[in-house]
């Protein structure tokens, strides 16, 4: 038999553990309903309302502190499904311009996300509708406004360089949390680049509403409110009036622009033509408008100047000359006969000198430089030897910063083509190519491509008699300089005599009898330049130009491509001589080279958008 005593204690133990949790249970409960806070903050939502408060995104302004983009006040018209009680939907839809049908199927959408978290019903509604429907807040219960900004463009120009903002997509939105489905992101240009720059932080604001959708003020004194915090603005290196006189100079012609600044990397001006309206990339009518440029067969909407490939054409003729003096298979006396019958060529007459040779870019002078480049004699073999030259020279070649991507601060920046030894084997098969095959590398066609901004690159390296920045288009952020570890120099390694001895040369193209490129002479300025014409099996030649200026010092490199325009000192070079008088002298003495310009229209072109 038990023993009584026993049965009390346990009893008493049973008592105490049950008086115990429940001494626990009252003492959190009264922690969580009198001292916690955050645990009313949580229980009010049926009486609170969270608004995003998104901040102001950084300004872009040009190198002389034009504004080139700034902001404007939109909103977006939010609603909160399980708080809607609409009676009369049709003085909402007239105010937003949307039909019934369109109103119902937008309301069902939020449902759809959710019962009670808010989402958009119409995104940038302007100010004045906003304002009109803040008095009438209380006929709506469930919807509010949020205030946005939207990106302006005050000048219309550089929309290749600076992008454009549009709403995340889902992958945006899977890669990075910040954003939820509403949020704007940079989709091209500085705008994507530098979009954790521009973008700022988002703040909450916590308000209190009635049971009419009426706000009632702060929750908490807005102690539990967090601030936005503004994007950093951005210095851009890009001139905005040169940019904006490119773009008129390439008005009806397809092709590019780009400035450098060669003793900093720095964009000048970055022109791609046919360009758009950035503004048309704004608002309500972005969608619409951006089908329409995708849809356009002249591709607006492709910067040409860091994605267009192109034979370089003569221009090409300057690195072969000192690649020849680099090796040592040429001096700056070295002169050939300019014997056609090797290749073709224009009249002109005997190059006997390096400098000559690029005076008159001479075809022929080139085939011999490229021949002694790749068939140095050192095997007995005319393939083995031409591997080991095609090697060589490809190596030279690269130290300009041909065939791969210059590291430009934006993206979508295509790298070109330097043909390889394992090209050509894959291409003809080993031991089956030699010099014979690929001589038409020697004046800058068959299989070699340049993009325009290697082009402006490579007027820059000779401008610097042998190194070049990488170009970008940022110089300031916040107004703090770019570190100085990011515009370290890179060297050629090749021989600044050799670079005046280029220079020289194509000062006398512009400058002396038999040279190219006449056209781009500039009142008061010294130009150094080199003409080209590339080939283009599609239909009329291309005409190419690299100059920079002046001689001494010089403060501007630039490379000028006009699609199917023919030679290269008809049309880019007199554009380049602009925009180098245009930048130096901040004004145009060349009125007649300026009106045949501007009078020129190779196409048609007027682009639509609203």
């Amino acid at each position: 038999m038990k023993n009584p005593q026993t049965y009390a204690t346990r009893r008493y133990v049973f008592l105490s553990i049950i008086i115990g949790i429940s001494i626990i249970f009252l003492v959190r409960l009264s922690w969580l309903q009198i001292f916690d806070s955050s645990y009313k903050a949580s229980a009010s939502n049926n009486s609170r309302r969270d608004v995003t408060i998104y901040p102001s995104r950084g300004l872009i302004y040009d190198r002389n502190g034009e504004l080139l983009v700034s902001n404007k006040a939109v909103y977006d018209l939010m609603v909160i499904p399980g708080q809607t009680d609409l009676k009369d939907t049709t003085t909402l839809c007239q105010l937003l311009d949307i039909e019934k049908d369109e109103f119902r199927k937008k309301l069902q959408k939020a449902w759809d996300y959710s019962y009670f978290k808010a989402s958009i019903f119409e995104k940038q509604i302007s100010k004045d509708i906003a304002g009109y429907f803040q008095e009438q807040t209380f006929k709506y219960p469930g919807f509010y406004m949020r205030p946005r900004t939207l990106r302006n463009y005050p000048r219309s120009i550089a929309a290749h360089v600076l992008g454009h903002v549009g709403e995340v997509n889902q992958a945006e939105i899977n890669s990075d949390p910040y954003y939820v489905s509403g949020d704007y992101i940079g989709k091209s240009g500085i705008e994507k680049e530098y979009e954790e720059v521009l973008r700022g932080k988002k703040g909450v604001e916590k308000l209190l509403v009635d049971v009419h959708n009426r706000e009632m003020g702060s929750y908490m004194d807005g102690q539990f409110d967090t601030a936005a915090i503004a994007g950093k603005d951005l210095t851009a290196t890009i001139d905005a009036k040169l940019q904006a006189y490119g773009e008129k100079l390439m008005q009806n012609k397809i092709g590019s622009v780009v400035a450098i600044e060669p003793s900093t990397g720095e964009i000048l001006s970055m022109v791609s033509s046919p360009g758009y309206d950035p503004n048309q990339l704004v608002g309500r009518v972005r969608s619409k408008n951006y089908r329409k440029l995708q849809k356009d067969t002249l591709k607006p909407l492709f910067n040409r100047a860091l994605m267009a490939s192109y034979p370089p054409g003569s221009i090409f003729k300057v690195v072969q000359a000192l690649i020849g003096l680099d090796l040592n298979v040429i001096d700056s006396t070295t002169g050939f006969v300019c014997n056609k019958a090797l290749v073709g060529c224009h009249n002109h007459p005997n190059a006997d000198n390096v400098k000559k040779s690029i005076q008159y870019s001479c075809n022929p002078y080139y085939y011999q430089v490229f021949k002694r480049i790749i068939l140095q004699g050192e095997t007995n073999s005319v393939f083995t030897d031409s591997r080991k030259g095609l090697k060589e020279w490809r190596n030279e070649v690269s130290k300009f910063g041909l065939g791969r991507k210059l590291g430009l601060d934006i993206q979508n920046v295509k790298p070109g083509y330097i043909p390889s030894v394992e090209f050509y084997d894959h291409w003809y098969g080993k031991n089956r190519w030699a010099f014979s095959t690929i001589y038409s590398l020697s004046i800058g066609q068959g299989e070699v491509s340049v993009i325009p901004i290697q082009m402006a690159n490579l007027a820059a390296i000779i401008a610097n008699r042998g190194y070049y920045i990488e170009p970008h288009l940022v110089k300031k952020i916040n107004g703090n300089p770019l570190k100085d570890e990011e515009l370290e120099p890179k060297e050629t390694g090749i021989n600044t005599d050799y670079f005046d001895l280029a220079a020289e040369g194509m000062r006398a193209v512009v400058e002396e009898p038999y040279g190219t490129a006449r056209r781009a002479r500039t009142p008061g300025v010294t130009v150094c330049g080199k003409t080209g014409t590339a080939e283009n099996p599609h239909g009329e030649d291309h005409s190419v130009f690299i100059a920079f200026a002046p001689k001494k010092n010089p403060q501007i490199a630039i490379s000028v491509y006009v699609e199917n325009s023919g030679f290269g000192g008809t049309w880019a070079a007199p554009i380049a001589s602009l925009m180098i008088e245009k930048f130096l002298n901040d004004s145009i003495q060349s009125t007649a080279k300026e009106k045949r310009i501007l009078d020129t229209k190779f196409f048609e072109y007027e682009p639509d958008g609203n």
